[in-house]
């Protein structure tokens, strides 16, 4: 039996249905910036509050919800970026440091996406190597560059061949002009859409657009108390080494206290207008040549949040004045934290709130209420399944995440919501020197354990544990640990922590011998302590060795 045509009316008719159902669905947009922690935002920031660079951005912070505990799962760019778009941790997804790729048909947000009748674009930073799997993308190569900006487009060759040059622009202004083009040219007003808006900017090292040369130029940024005295009750043998013998050589620093890599020498040789004319870092005591790197350090990083907060209007101006700003679900947030001179460190990477916490804002007048904020515990694993929630799209089983819809309209955690966020940085001893580690974080304690190793079991560094109250001791300077008070708190919170690992797959299987060393110092008996002392001596010796041999 013959199948009769559709009637021309009932087509219309469904057409229509389409349409009219497509209408219903929120657009999305999803903007991040790379390295803009949250304490350089002024919804979030203590210290630099009275600055106020993101006023722009409070702004959306005032009409939407904001989170207070939101994470990242590996504080580094590109395998937060393979969370994001898989919904998977880095163990599931395949990306465990800055080597990592996502193949198209892995990229599972903009897929299915595209399945929900959404027009899919991304433009900016990328950075998982593979061709992005959207209807549109202009990304840039790589880590890309803050002026003269290059994108990768669709083309007439094969990705990654088809290249455009903004000759002339900062990278923050080109990204915007780039999605502004997309919205004028090549939207459908037909379907919903959802973008991906991402700035190179403020990563390091931070180049302003020329017109904010001036801005801080006459101010002194408000220092941490912990800038240049860090207690003792601060990190562990991991971090300090045996009688503090690894200062130097684990995290690197604002000052000159590490001698591979600091602001001291690395941003004077980029930067040296932003010093004294002066500067000599070799005649100068540790605390004035930290003094004067942070604050060319904080003024070029917070120029360059200037740059994004001043486009993030030119970019809601627009869609204001096309009638989509209040229908389209808004969301901001970075790729991780970042270090802003606490305890002298700088950059990312560590299990620590400054570089843990990301900044996560989310608008829809529709259905969120203005003002709110949540100290629910979200990751970022968890941000694709709240913007498939919003399509309308069933959440795959592949997907480790989970929407918080209703925590972001009812201000409420669903029963059985996460109580704990899973952290873990594989890059051992890598460009910043950190430690392997892995980490769990709840509302009122953060637990560290760096097994510190790289993928084969080798290059140790000596393992230890730390444990942080939360609720007493906010800014993480008192390991507690090994306070008897915590003893039962300690145990519960390891169990928990092995049960977390097993929950969400991470059994070590990826690299073997690494997990040995995991299992090795678990327990952190006497034994182990007393082995730890000993790869502590061992490891200052070869760190010697190694900054001997590079300055010769």
């Amino acid at each position: 039996m013959k199948t009769k045509p559709l009637s021309l009316s009932l087509l219309a008719l469904l057409c229509s249905a389409i349409a009219a159902q497509a209408a219903d669905r929120p657009n999305i947009l999803f903007i991040m910036s790379d390295d803009h922690t949250a304490q350089a935002v002024g919804a979030y920031a203590t210290l630099l509050k009275d600055l106020d660079p993101t006023p722009n951005l409070d702004k959306l912070s005032d009409e939407g919800i904001v989170f207070d505990n939101a994470f990242c799962t590996n504080a580094i760019c590109t395998p937060s970026r393979a969370c994001i778009i898989t919904g998977q941790y880095n163990h599931n997804n395949g990306v465990f440091d800055l080597g990592g790729n996502i193949t198209p048909d892995k990229q599972t947000l903009p897929v299915l996406m595209r399945k929900a009748g959404y027009q899919t674009a991304m433009v900016g930073k990328w950075h998982l190597k593979q061709e992005p799997n959207f209807d549109y993308y202009k990304v840039l190569p790589g880590q890309g560059k803050y002026f003269n900006t290059e994108f990768r487009i669709q083309g007439e060759k094969k990705w990654p061949n088809n290249v455009v040059t903004h000759k002339g622009q900062h990278s923050s202004d080109a990204i915007t002009e780039s999605t502004l083009e997309w919205f004028k040219k090549e939207r459908d007003p037909n379907k919903p859409f959802f973008v991906c808006h991402q700035f190179k900017a403020p990563h390091d090292y931070f180049e302003n657009a020329q017109r904010y040369q001036s801005y801080l130029a006459d101010v002194k940024i408000p220092e941490p108390d912990t800038l240049y005295d860090v207690p003792d009750t601060f990190g562990s043998i991991a971090t300090r080494g045996h009688d503090d013998e690894l200062m130097p050589h684990v995290g690197t620093s604002i000052g000159k206290r590490n001698p591979r890599r600091s602001y001291a020498t690395h941003l004077f040789a980029k930067f040296p207008e932003e010093f004294p004319h002066d500067y000599d870092p070799a005649k100068l005591t540790e605390r004035e040549t930290t003094s004067i790197s942070y604050q060319g350090y904080l003024k070029k990083y917070l120029r360059c949040v200037k740059g994004v907060d001043d486009n993030l209007k030119r970019l809601f101006d627009y869609l204001k004045a096309e009638g989509l700003y209040d229908n389209t679900v808004i969301i901001y947030t970075g790729d991780q934290g970042f270090w802003l001179g606490e305890k002298d460190y700088q950059d990312k990477r560590w299990a620590y709130d400054e570089s843990a916490r990301m900044p996560f804002i989310v608008r829809y007048p529709k259905a969120i209420p203005a003002g709110k904020r949540s100290d629910a515990i979200i990751e970022n694993v968890d941000y694709p399944a709240l913007m498939l929630d919003y399509a309308g799209v069933s959440i795959p089983g592949s997907m480790q995440g989970r929407s918080f819809r209703e925590i972001c309209e009812t201000g409420q955690e669903p029963a059985g919501w996460k109580q704990a966020a899973y952290y873990r940085y594989w890059m051992h001893m890598a460009h910043h020197d950190n430690p392997g580690e892995m980490a769990m974080r709840t509302k009122d304690y953060k637990l560290i354990y760096f097994y510190g190793t790289n993928y084969k079991g080798g290059y140790q560094t000596p393992p230890a544990w730390e444990l942080y109250d939360l609720k007493r001791d906010p800014s993480e300077l008192n390991n507690v640990y090994d306070n008897p008070e915590y003893k039962n708190v300690r145990n519960q919170l390891k169990a928990q922590f092995a049960q977390l690992r097993t929950d969400i797959g991470d059994d070590g299987s990826h690299y073997p011998a690494t997990e040995a060393v995991v299992q090795e110092f678990w327990d952190y008996s006497d034994q182990d302590r007393a082995k730890a002392i000993e790869i502590s001596a061992s490891f200052k010796k070869t760190r010697e060795a190694e900054l001997a041999k590079a300055n010769r």
